[in-house]
């Protein structure tokens, strides 16, 4: 094999490994040098400390991009395929954390973009080996996806409810108490169903603050309707998942056997 590909081949396994010392200690730098870049932009929009600080934050801005751009098209020459890393999730988070620095030489003020670069420490979960959880994680994406229709109806109904409410409002208090558009109804009835309460805009008049406490009062029954939904639809994923099982491994009434059981272990009888 060529030195190069040697080379390659080492250094791919630095880089996408997560097994050897070489490869966690690259994690753990890439992951110190993503907080610290983070850190270094949210301190930069701090007019005071940008007053003091602002030189040698833009030196380190850049001295982290060219790390990172380095880092980036390291992984580009190592990828067994190159597109496919490209597109990928990292792919592109890895691109956008580097690309804010450059476009700020023609747009000033894109580089607190770089905030993005948060992203990136994703990365540890697969330096602290928590890529198991990923499938706890899909499991509620799952369940998510699963109730999509019934979240949009509930979210078609809200809707509805704050623009009748909304414009309601405006036809009870005016534009003598605030309410000067039907636009401005509807906002003041996301904030006070979502219970935000701004209190930019209040209702001034006795039918205004009756209508208001009867949203109010909407508005917690309304919060725990997504919830329950994800809930419902959870419980009945996981039912399900336990019927499978059941029907799968059941034989005697029995569905605790071992992983490598190729019989059962109380008549005998082969499992599928």
């Amino acid at each position: 094999m060529p030195p190069s590909e040697r080379f390659k081949q080492k250094l791919a396994h630095i880089i996408f490994d997560y097994n050897t010392v070489p490869s966690k200690m690259f994690d753990l730098f890439l992951i110190a040098a993503i907080v610290i870049s983070v850190i270094v932009v949210m301190l930069d929009s701090v007019s005071g400390i940008h007053a003091v600080y602002g030189d040698f934050f833009y030196v380190l801005e850049w001295f982290f991009t060219v790390i990172f751009t380095v880092e980036y098209g390291m992984r580009l020459y190592v990828a067994t395929n190159r597109m496919r890393y490209a597109r990928s999730f990292f792919g592109i988070i890895d691109l956008l954390s580097i690309l804010p620095t450059y476009f700020s030489i023609f747009f000033p003020g894109t580089q607190y973009l770089l905030v993005i670069r948060f992203f990136r420490v994703l990365r540890i979960f697969r330096l602290l080996k928590l890529v198991k959880f990923v499938k706890e994680g899909e499991y509620v994406r799952n369940a998510i996806l699963a109730s999509s229709r019934k979240i949009l109806f509930f979210l078609f109904f809200v809707m509805v409810t704050v623009s009748i409410i909304g414009a309601l409002m405006y036809l009870i208090e005016g534009e003598e108490h605030g309410f000067h558009s039907i636009p401005e109804g509807v906002y003041w009835a996301i904030v006070t169903i979502t219970t935000v309460g701004y209190g930019d805009i209040s209702p001034q008049t006795i039918p205004g603050r009756a209508l208001a406490a009867m949203l109010m009062i909407i508005g917690y029954s309304i919060i725990a309707v997504p919830t329950g939904i994800v809930s419902a639809e959870m419980a009945s994923m996981n039912e399900q998942l336990h019927a499978d099982l059941s029907k799968l491994n059941s034989c005697c009434k029995i569905i605790d056997h071992d992983g490598d059981a190729r019989h059962c272990k109380e008549c005998g009888k082969p499992l599928d």
